[in-house]
């Protein structure tokens, strides 16, 4: 058993001082003062708050697995206080079949530190032009992508955009029409994101835009919720909430894909945040090695990490800062995630499964390349004070990240 004494749980946008049992993996009891001779730890101050869900993240193996592996991916998730993740399928094989898709879930059964719910792909190889064999593996995923290339056949999208509602599963798509990609311009994703809704509105299956980056693709989106079109959902990535195009400067580890925006973008993916047309935050964790994003800008790949930083970023910015509210926030990266994509429920309350994060958000933490537990290092927040910390980390009732130096004594 474990206690967890003195912290604080959000309840009807308030934080209230609870102490959490935890037994058999489950959670026993929530109350003022609980008494129990078990493994006790302190968490004075600091707020308990289910373990975090992160749609979008890239882990790089099978076949990449000297950017990321399932291990070091899941131990940095760990680190931010995400307990559920969802492995996009940019991997070699890419998961386009069954077998493929095996492969890549007996890794995550032997080395995953945290729930794994991998994505299988729209099309063979992620190459556009044929479907990915949904039909012999959709009873293992609980979505399809082909994140980082934009689905522009349209009549393969459209055959997988049946398949998706035949099984109720989701297309996240990474909306950007190819005639725009060498100079990376916004209309790439506009006029992607534009074309995708109308066919969306048409099939009805659900489907979820990736990392929204600018103003026009969130008021499209925004519209066709207003329209009453509630299968449609999106994301939007920290880095494109508190960065803008300004803070490039040709260093590598500002660039990814969609690209900064400008400052007008960046405001519009807040308001997205405030009013509700953001249904999710993800981070699309994207590592690259040093040597990768050590090449002059124009050669080096896209992509940063962000696992470990989602969290500190977000409350530091838009919690404390008042803009949006704690239940926002969990909305954001607890219970939306788990409710557009169908996952297994995840909660803080008594028999649930104990999946659980501990943050400290009195003290503030300048983020080091010493601390990063990716394989990578490609983090434009290095040196960047925050607030938010993970400092425990709990699956299935164990503990897998613990940084508060020492246990309650009583």
């Amino acid at each position: 058993m474990i206690l967890l004494k003195n912290g604080n749980i959000v309840l009807d946008n308030k934080m209230v001082k609870k102490d959490i049992l935890i037994d058999n993996g489950k959670i026993k009891n929530i109350d003022d003062n609980i008494e129990c001779d078990c493994e006790i730890f302190d968490v004075d101050g600091m707020l308990i708050t289910p373990g975090l869900v992160d749609v979008h993240v890239h882990f790089r193996e099978p076949g990449y697995e000297y950017k990321e592996t399932i291990k070091s991916g899941t131990m940095a998730s760990a680190k931010g206080g995400i307990t559920s993740c969802m492995p996009m399928p940019n991997l070699k094989p890419v998961p386009d079949c069954r077998e493929n898709l095996l492969k890549e879930l007996d890794i995550i059964k032997r080395d995953s530190l945290i729930n794994c719910y991998p994505y299988g792909s729209i099309t063979i190889g992620e190459q556009g032009k044929e479907a990915s064999l949904v039909d012999e593996f959709h009873d293992l995923v609980y979505a399809i992508s082909d994140d980082g290339m934009g689905n522009n056949n349209i009549g393969v999208l459209e055959t997988q955009m049946e398949k998706a509602l035949k099984y109720d599963i989701v297309i996240a798509s990474h909306s950007e029409d190819l005639k725009y990609i060498k100079n990376k311009e916004p209309e790439g994703e506009i006029v992607a994101v534009e074309r995708e809704i109308e066919m969306a509105k048409k099939i009805g299956c659900r489907y979820h835009f990736c990392h929204l980056s600018t103003r026009k693709s969130i008021e499209l989106v925004r519209k066709a919720k207003a329209e009453g079109y509630r299968n449609i959902t999106c994301e939007i990535a920290p880095h494109h909430l508190v960065l803008n195009k300004n803070l490039v400067n040709l260093n590598p580890n500002f660039k990814m894909n969609p690209p900064l925006r400008i400052e007008d973008d960046r405001l519009a993916c807040i308001e997205a945040l405030v009013d509700g047309t953001c249904d999710i935050i993800a981070t699309d964790h994207a590592p690259h090695s040093e040597a990768e994003k050590a090449l002059e800008f124009l050669k080096a790949p896209n992509g940063i990490i962000g696992v470990e930083t989602m969290f500190p970023l977000i409350y530091t910015e838009f919690v404390k800062t008042g803009i949006i509210s704690l239940d926002r926030m969990l909305d954001l990266m607890v219970y939306n995630p788990i409710k557009v994509f169908n996952l297994p429920k995840r909660g803080l309350n008594i028999g649930d499964i104990a999946d659980i994060a501990v943050f400290d958000i009195n003290n503030s933490h300048i983020y080091s390349y010493g601390e990063i537990e990716s394989l990578s290092k490609n983090s434009p927040f290095i040196g960047r004070k925050l607030y938010g910390f993970t400092k425990l980390t709990i699956k299935d009732g164990k503990v897998i990240y613990n940084n508060l130096g020492g246990k309650y004594e009583g």
